[in-house]
């Protein structure tokens, strides 16, 4: 998919941070009267031309284009695309044989079947989520907890749960004794999330990042127990991977300060 460059007063203020890094790396001397090349969070030495392919959980869409963005800002040499999709999916195509790069996840089990399957090395966690629920704006419906997605007068949306969003909100139900009555399972959070914005279904479950995502087409809905059901976000470079050095760089700038403070942004949790 293409991805859109977007710029937020938070990517701002982050790239601003990172390139004056950079800039003032450029003064540093090597005691010879030489000035030292510039240091990146994401390499110590400028990376070869390459273009690198980043498979990515939906929920982390307006993150990682962001990040994207930045990483390109800072190496210039490399491009960056990025697909997103559900992670279990995302998982599979790596295994079976799709050509990519880097692969973050929105769960850990996802992640280790690509280890498992000898594609990743030690993965790194790099962010953490929760789940909401989320209504359309002004909440026609009236809903207000967990026990109105048993209603069976409402239209409701889960993710299906071979997805991490959909096995966290399984969890999450189960430890609050609610059967829901879904009327449509979708294989990704942002198809739930479309599916609130258009007023399509009542009330769903989705990550608090995507309910700020959202905008002012939806309003979220904190629910107890929420806290108690974290999604931890792996990301690895592939080994498979034709360009490395730079799917390394990637991972180390995602990873990094500027990572972090783009994914707080967007309302990721600190791991």
């Amino acid at each position: 998919m293409t991805r859109p460059v977007r710029t937020t007063a938070a990517v701002a203020a982050t790239l601003f941070f990172t390139l004056s890094l950079a800039g003032c790396a450029t003064s540093a001397s090597n005691g010879d009267g030489t000035a030292s090349a510039p240091a990146t969070e994401s390499s110590t030495q400028a990376l070869e031309p390459a273009d690198i392919t980043v498979l990515a959980a939906a929920s982390l869409t307006e993150a990682f284009d962001d990040l994207a963005t930045q990483f390109e800002q800072v190496n210039p040499s490399v491009s960056v695309t990025v697909s997103y999709g559900g992670s279990g999916a995302l998982a599979t195509q790596i295994i079976e044989g799709a050509p990519a790069d880097v692969f973050a996840s929105a769960a850990e089990p996802p992640m280790q079947q690509v280890v498992d399957a000898g594609l990743a090395e030690n993965p790194e966690v790099f962010a953490t989520n929760s789940l909401e629920l989320v209504v359309p704006a002004g909440n026609p419906a009236g809903v207000t907890g967990l026990d109105d997605l048993a209603n069976p007068d409402l239209r409701i949306a889960l993710c299906d749960e071979s997805v991490p969003c959909g096995a966290a909100s399984a969890e999450l139900l189960a430890n609050a004794g609610v059967t829901a009555a879904p009327d449509t399972l979708e294989s990704d959070v942002k198809a739930v999330l479309t599916k609130v914005s258009l007023g399509e279904v009542d009330a769903a479950l989705v990550y608090r990042t995507d309910v700020e995502a959202g905008g002012d087409d939806v309003e979220g809905i904190e629910v107890d127990g929420a806290a108690a059901v974290v999604n931890r976000y792996p990301i690895a470079a592939l080994t498979g991977s034709g360009a490395p050095e730079a799917a390394a760089a990637f991972v180390a700038f995602v990873t990094g300060d500027a990572g972090r403070e783009t994914l707080d942004a967007y309302g990721f949790g600190t791991p």
